[in-house]
């Protein structure tokens, strides 16, 4: 076996943490998690129990975690946990599926996600703890900030820059070139044509920015006059 390792969170994305871990050989010592009650067992993991346990882990000489807290709408909960990890000085390995395709000239930081057939782009970055989900795309140039949360199927164009603590929803897009400021929220299935200030929001399902001029679907009347 490889490594031994401890997952922060025993939620749904624990079990797809786990396992990848298992794929790439690493050792699962334990789960530890702060709502769930200690003897638990997660895809055949036992929750050892909350923060408390932490210090006799490092002690024990485990030096690596994975943060499976995905912070979903509050990216402060990933955050708090990469942050009581580090003050006990734990590692936080890369770990890439085996079917995710990372260009060689890509640049990845510690922490880092990359699960199943995702593709990140020639001469891009990604910054400390990104979570890059199942099917995201990140196209040539991309520059990914710190805890940044890619969803399932996201795709971002080239040049396209994402700050840090952002999240982008499922099947969302994001043009060419744009930038998605720190904070913000890209919803599920949006398509982005502009940049996103800091701390903005683009809804589920909408185009950003919202079409200003007169609309060219047909009301219920026009309708049927067209047809």
């Amino acid at each position: 076996m490889g490594k031994r390792i401890i997952i922060y969170g025993a939620g749904g994305h624990a079990k797809t943490v786990i396992s990848l871990l298992r794929l790439l050989g690493w050792e699962i010592a334990g789960i530890i998690d702060d709502g769930v009650a200690a003897g638990t067992v997660v895809s055949g993991v036992q929750v050892l129990g909350g923060a408390e346990k932490l210090p006799g882990l490092r002690a024990e000489g485990i030096e690596h975690a994975v943060n499976a807290v995905g912070g979903i709408g509050n990216y402060t909960i990933r955050w708090n946990i990469f942050e009581r990890l580090r003050r006990l000085s734990f590692r936080f390995p890369t770990i890439i599926h085996p079917t995710a395709f990372v260009e060689d000239s890509v640049t990845l930081a510690d922490g880092i996600q990359v699960l199943a057939q995702s593709y990140i782009s020639s001469e891009s970055t990604v910054g400390f703890g990104t979570l890059i989900n199942a099917g995201v795309i990140i196209s040539h140039d991309g520059k990914i900030g710190q805890c940044v949360n890619l969803s399932p199927g996201a795709m971002l164009a080239g040049e396209v820059t994402v700050e840090d603590f952002a999240q982008i929803g499922m099947g969302a897009t994001i043009n060419l070139g744009l930038t998605v400021g720190s904070r913000a929220r890209v919803g599920n299935g949006a398509t982005v044509k502009a940049d996103v200030p800091a701390e903005g929001r683009v809804y589920a399902g909408t185009v950003w920015p919202p079409f200003s001029g007169k609309s060219h679907i047909p009301t219920d009347r026009q309708y049927r006059k067209i047809v």
